[in-house]
Order: structure tokens, then C-alpha cells, then sequence
């Protein structure tokens, strides 16, 4: 064999959170021996699972998705579990509902968190005083978290490398190919443009906004992506937001988290925080589109609409923004819901697609691939 060839149970494509969780599963869970990682990237969790909202749901944010927002109250307590040294707590969260162009009322939300088994209290005078009352509904105390996805990069590759995950780093997948002697062909690309072929059992396509761009036998998914240009600005809050997060909903509102990993708060408007969308098609490379992308802020005008609601806001100081792709299933755009996509390619069989919206959805992917009958290779 030379050095450009070699053997593995699986490849997994995309060094995120969930590419990560998935191998660490396949060693742990599954007994695989041989795994390849491969990122584009010069480190792991760069991309999206770093340029979010760094949000551990608990299902308030779905109130139009039940499924999604039950999954989320299900899976919060594993990942609190799991990852205990990334998960910061020591916050109030608070959800308001404002009194026009809200798509749920006080009321609806109420029963809504009960059905989920979510819990919420009102929130006391001191924090609705944050809040213009003639804008606002009504204010609840809830249990939501934020992680520090720098912390949950360290600890992730700690356990791959504790696992014997092989990690390849600044490589492209570029081919997906069925094999002769092996069931699939991996070709790869370094930076320097040297090629490698993999040959292996399982591919797992944990590439978020890159799930389409292969060449050779791999179709793309059946599912249709949207694919947008999102601006997440990290703000430098007032005393009297530090400790806070808020969520304002249901409609064109917004939310202010902790983001543990800049000792910030992140700040997202759902009418300005989308820069750009398109429909996913292959052949688009949408990281590209996005390095050619101008980024030019828009936090001047979510901030002069979130004053409106909370007027501390308006002292808030821009720090910075962090501009990435965020890719949705155009199916669940009607409704907020995020439930994953794991498609196994019929074409490619040991070929599996996975997308997930939320960190959480981790468990609903490992929950799938339990049932799947996934072996390495005997020796």
C-alpha cells in the first residue's frame, strides 16, 4: 500500500461538534478501531459549532415546533451531564413575549412550557423593569444555559485523541466514490494540493453547509437546504445586562446570550442577523460565497430595534461579529423546527448525511445510529 492509500472503518467529514461526537461514538459505542477525521480547517470546531449562539436549549425557543422543543427539554439534562466543564449556568435567563406581531401570547407560552414540562416562574419586578411594558406582555424566569464551545473543542480533542481517532487537518474531502475490494473511496486534498484514497466501511458527511460538495458517486441529499450568511454580534454588554440572557419572541424579535468563549454576549435579530440566502445547489461552495461575502454590520439597527423593548441595550458597545453559513432544512423554515437530517444513500450503502441545527440534537443522531447495524472490520 502506498503512502497515498489507506484503510479505515469509517471517515468522518467535518471536524464541528457533531463530526466529533459522532467518531468519539463509533470508538466508544461501537468498537471501531480504525477512524479517520477530516476537517478543512486548521483546528476543530472553527466553523458553526464556534459561531453560534452557544445556546443549550431547553425548548422555549420552539413554541411552533413541538417535537423540536420536547427534544430539547429530553436532551439538555444528557448534554449537562456530559459536558459539565464547558456548560455555563451562573446567568438568570428570562423570556418575554411581546404584545404585537408575536406569534404566541403570554398565555399560549404558559401552556406550551407545561406541555414539554418546562419549567417557568415570573420574573420578578426588578428584571421586567428591564422591559418597555407597553412593548411587552409579560416576562418569565427559565432554565436555559450557553456553552464555551473553546473549552468543548479542547475536551473533544482530548477524547479523540484518547479514542486513537486519527485527526486530518487542513484537508478537503473532494470524492465519494463506491469501491472495488472496499465498499467506499474517500479522495481527500491538502492545502498543498497532495491527494490521498481512503478506503473504508462508513462515510458520515458532518460537513453543515458543505453536506452537497462531493464529487464521484455521491448524489447530495434528497432533503432541500437553504443556505444563508448570518451576522452574530458579540457585545460588550451594561452592568445591568451582564449577567443576563433574554429571548423576546415570537416573531421578528431577538435574543441576548452569554458567550462564554469572549467573556461577551452574542446579539441576534431575526430580521437582521440573515445577511443572504440561497437555495442549496451543488457546485456552490458556500464557504466560498462567504470569504467573497462583504461584512458589513448591521448591529446599528438591531440595536436602535432591540432599545425599543429593553433601552439598557442601547449602551451595549460592538465588539465584533461573527459572520458565518447557517444551513436550514427548507421544509421546517414554516415552523422554527430543527429536527436532524440523517440520510443514509442508497447508492452508497455505509454512506450517511447528518445535519443537526442545535447542539442537543447529538442525542437524537446517536439515538438513530443505535439501531443502524454499523461493524467495524474484523482483523
Amino acid at each position: 500500500m502506498s503512502d497515498l492509500e489507506s484503510s479505515q472503518d469509517a471517515v468522518v467529514i467535518g471536524g464541528g461538534f457533531y463530526g466529533a461526537a459522532i467518531a468519539i461514538y463509533l470508538a466508544k459505542q461501537r468498537g471501531f478501531k480504525r477512524i479517520v477525521l477530516v476537517e478543512r480547517e486548521a483546528a476543530l470546531m472553527q466553523r458553526a459549532s464556534y459561531n453560534n449562539q452557544a445556546r443549550v436549549h431547553n425548548g422555549y425557543h420552539y413554541p411552533r415546533s413541538f417535537t423540536t422543543a420536547y427534544r430539547s427539554r429530553i436532551n439538555l439534562p444528557k448534554f449537562l451531564q456530559d459536558w459539565p466543564q464547558v456548560v455555563r449556568q451562573d446567568f438568570t435567563k428570562l423570556y418575554a413575549i411581546a404584545r404585537s406581531n408575536s406569534k404566541v401570547t403570554a398565555k399560549q407560552f404558559e401552556r406550551f412550557c407545561r406541555e414539554i414540562g418546562a419549567q417557568t416562574q415570573p420574573a420578578p419586578s426588578a428584571l421586567r423593569a428591564l422591559f418597555e411594558p407597553r412593548l411587552i406582555e409579560d416576562v418569565f424566569l427559565v432554565q436555559e444555559y450557553a456553552f464555551d464551545s473553546t473549552r468543548l473543542a479542547g475536551y473533544i480533542e482530548h477524547e479523540l485523541k484518547q479514542h486513537y481517532v486519527e485527526i486530518h487537518l487542513n484537508k478537503r474531502v473532494m470524492k465519494i466514490s463506491r469501491g472495488a475490494q472496499h465498499p467506499l473511496q474517500v479522495v481527500t486534498k491538502s492545502e498543498n494540493g497532495k491527494e490521498e484514497l481512503i478506503l473504508c466501511r462508513y462515510v458520515f458527511n458532518c460537513t453543515y453547509s458543505g453536506l452537497n460538495q462531493f464529487d464521484g458517486d455521491f448524489s447530495g441529499v434528497c432533503s432541500g437546504l437553504k443556505q444563508e450568511i448570518t451576522e452574530m454580534a458579540l457585545m460588550h454588554m451594561p452592568d445591568s445586562l451582564r449577567e443576563l440572557g433574554v429571548t423576546v419572541m415570537d416573531g421578528p424579535f431577538f435574543s441576548i446570550m452569554p458567550f462564554p468563549a469572549r467573556g461577551l454576549h452574542t446579539l441576534s435579530h431575526v430580521r437582521y442577523t440573515p445577511h443572504l440566502n440561497w437555495k442549496d445547489v451543488r457546485g456552490i461552495d458556500p464557504y466560498e460565497r462567504l470569504k467573497q461575502y462583504q461584512h458589513q454590520s448591521r448591529v446599528d439597527r438591531m440595536v436602535r430595534d432591540v432599545g425599543r423593548y429593553m433601552p439598557a441595550v442601547l449602551e451595549a458597545k460592538h465588539v465584533d461579529s461573527l459572520f458565518e453559513v447557517k444551513t436550514v432544512l427548507v421544509k421546517n423554515e414554516g415552523d422554527d423546527g430543527r429536527p436532524i437530517l440523517l440520510e443514509r444513500h442508497s447508492n452508497l450503502p455505509g454512506c450517511y448525511s447528518v445535519l443537526g441545527g442545535k447542539i442537543d440534537n447529538i442525542y437524537d443522531v446517536l439515538e438513530t445510529l443505535d439501531a443502524e447495524p454499523l461493524s467495524p472490520a474484523p482483523f
